[in-house]
């Protein structure tokens, strides 16, 4: 394996701060440098970019990150016993990392950056689902970020880019694909991690879209495909009717089969539906 920087491996780093991921914070260390640097890769030219990472750890894809030219990273690290290894990362990169130690959920990085900005991390599993779907449903589009290139469990991955009709469809692909153009460009086994997880992992990379596929109040339309899928196996007039009081009125105007389950209907669809909800 060949170094991507002067700092020492990740085995060494690792060993010398005593570090070990805990199960507590979804952590699951990456330690090949050159396979964090090919995800850095995924998120294009970083020349120009401001970069936000949650959950760096000990720092693997940071350097990746950092050695395939971003502009500058803001760390987002709540394990206080990893800054230590981070800020070795700082002294070798001068001027292009920032750490900020805080939870990712609490905390507001956006005064820390400087647009143009996008998002790489490998997300700790246990908040993962949430942030992305807080990067996707802000009141205001176009978002903060220009593009995210974020690792899943391959089965979340596999819901953000599935398609309807299939089992993996439900509300992660109608937020994601509402708003952006969403890919897995990265597979990984549990091999590459320490420790290994029981299951494989997933990069997707998502470009946000200019404006929204079709036209929907955010808050509306994640209410109700929650609502949808929350109770997928019921047709969509029992599902939804604690929604509106008339969901099926509601649902025939959207063009929509009260009979009908929540995997067999379009993004396009759900749209519709959330705007005659908005209007009711």
């Amino acid at each position: 394996m060949s170094a991507i920087d002067s700092l020492p491996p990740l085995r060494e780093v690792i060993a010398s701060h005593q570090l070990s991921a805990r199960k507590s914070l979804g952590q699951n260390f990456l330690l090949d440098l050159n396979l964090t640097a090919k995800i850095a890769r995924q998120a294009g030219d970083l020349s120009q970019c401001d970069v936000l990472e949650i959950g760096p750890g000990p720092g693997g894809l940071t350097r990746g990150l950092l050695s395939e030219g971003a502009r500058r990273v803001l760390a987002v690290e709540k394990d206080t016993r990893c800054i230590p290894a981070l800020q070795e990362i700082a002294a070798a990169y001068p001027g292009r990392l920032d750490i900020l130690n805080g939870d990712a959920l609490e905390i507001d990085p956006l005064t820390h950056l400087t647009p143009p900005i996008r998002v790489a991390a490998n997300l700790p599993y246990n908040i993962g689902t949430e942030l992305l779907v807080r990067w996707l449903t802000p009141n205001d589009w176009p978002p903060f970020w220009q593009s995210l290139t974020l690792m899943f469990q391959r089965e979340v991955a596999e819901r953000i880019v599935a398609r309807p009709g299939s089992k993996a469809y439900g509300r992660l692909a109608i937020l994601a694909q509402w708003r952006a153009e969403a890919r897995i460009v990265l597979s990984l086994p549990p091999g590459a991690f320490t420790p290994p997880p029981k299951v494989s992992s997933a990069v997707v990379h998502l470009t946000a879209l200019p404006a929204p596929r079709y036209p929907a109040d955010a808050n509306v339309l994640s209410r109700v495909v929650a609502a949808a899928f929350n109770q997928r196996r019921k047709m969509l007039r029992a599902a939804l009717k604690g929604v509106s009081p008339d969901i099926e009125e509601r649902l025939l105007a959207a063009g929509i089969n009260p009979t009908e389950r929540a995997e067999q209907v379009s993004l396009e669809a759900f749209c519709n539906l959330a705007r005659q909800i908005a209007t009711s």
